[in-house]
């Protein structure tokens, strides 16, 4: 498979590395051709991973990542472009979040998120939400947590969805600890999870925990 991650920072590094050692050509993509992190990325990510702009890790991708910060994701993806996201799953990992004053702060929250609004700017990408309640390293190893605990997905596309769990699966999240939460609205929910996750890893120190949701009878 073909991937396009979008983003230089420590996920998109991370999720682009993992890509590549499943033996998926990786493109990480930048504003520009000659980033430095990226270029330095491809070096040590193995033969299938190369660097580029969003435009050329976007077009010649099958599913593309978005693994900038929530904020710019729509830039980003005005800079790969419309037409080389058609069709295509867009799997968003990104959390729309800033720190002002010293304090978080959500935008867009509540009422709308960044899920929502990259399927509403690119109606015909196939838009999924994934992955942005955990670190970049339980993200690709979920065994760095002991326990059942789980991810979530969500998004309009139930085929998208489908590829997306299959992906997960490759990462180390089996289907049953996949929980899909519908439609692309409940990006709102887990986007909203995100100052829990910060508390929570004030409170323990470090990033290497997520949570379990348990089943009554």
């Amino acid at each position: 498979m073909r991937y396009g991650v979008l983003g230089t920072g420590e996920v998109g590094r991370t999720l682009g590395g993992k890509l590549a050692e499943l033996g998926h050509e990786v493109t990480l993509g930048s504003r520009s051709k000659d980033n430095p992190t990226a270029l330095e990325w491809a070096r040590g990510a193995g033969a299938g991973a190369q660097a580029g702009t969003f435009a050329e890790a976007a077009s010649s991708a099958e599913v593309v990542v978005v693994a900038v910060g929530g904020r710019v994701a729509l830039t980003a993806l005005e800079a790969a472009g419309a037409e080389n996201l058609d069709g295509k799953v867009v799997v968003d990992v990104s959390n729309p979040m800033a720190f002002e004053d010293g304090e978080l702060r959500l935008s867009p929250v509540e009422s709308d998120s960044v899920g929502e609004q990259i399927q509403r700017a690119f109606p015909h990408a196939r838009v999924v939400k994934t992955l942005n309640t955990v670190n970049s390293n339980v993200m690709v190893d979920p065994s760095l947590v002991p326990g059942e605990h789980q991810i979530f997905v969500c998004g309009t596309d139930a085929s998208a969805k489908e590829q997306v769990i299959g992906l997960l699966g490759e990462f180390g999240w089996p289907p049953h600890r996949v929980l899909d939460l519908g439609g692309i609205r409940s990006a709102r929910s887990v986007e909203m999870l995100l100052p829990l996750w910060l508390d929570l890893f004030r409170n323990l120190g470090h990033a290497e925990f997520n949570i379990e949701v348990r089943r009554g009878h």
